[in-house]
């Protein structure tokens, strides 16, 4: 089962780290990130601009509103893994091991092929 990593904090905490601490904190992050992705368990994921480069959509009622910024929110998301574990015991183990500070959530993934009554691509594009 594949399961979406979520990885938050505080806006503003990495900026606010001295920047010998952030560094040996991301070493071990990326050593951890590694071992993981070597067994298997993380398939994928990135590290996210800053929030302020963020770009915020709203849809509503078929009209699009369109802001500068990141969703109203007191924590950021800063990056994401995806998870590749029997189940959400497995995931939450994982989790438990990340060699910094953060918050993390943990999502299962809807894989597409397992979804009824979404409509396709193809179907979707034809309206």
């Amino acid at each position: 089962m594949k399961y979406v990593m979520l990885i938050a904090d505080e806006t503003g905490f990495w900026e606010s780290l001295p920047e010998e601490k952030r560094n040996e904190t991301f070493g071990r992050i990326g050593q951890w990130w590694g071992e993981l992705s070597q067994k298997g368990t993380i398939v994928g994921g990135h590290q996210l601009q800053p929030p302020q480069t963020a770009t915020t959509v709203k849809v509503h009622g078929g009209k699009a509103e369109v802001a500068n910024g990141p969703l109203n929110a007191k924590e950021a998301v800063g990056g994401y893994g995806i998870l590749e574990v029997a189940n959400l015991d497995e995931a939450i183990a994982v989790v438990k091991t990340w060699p910094g500070d953060a918050r993390l959530e943990l999502r299962p993934i809807v894989e597409m092929a397992r979804v009824e009554n979404v409509p396709s691509a193809q179907a979707a594009a034809r309206r």
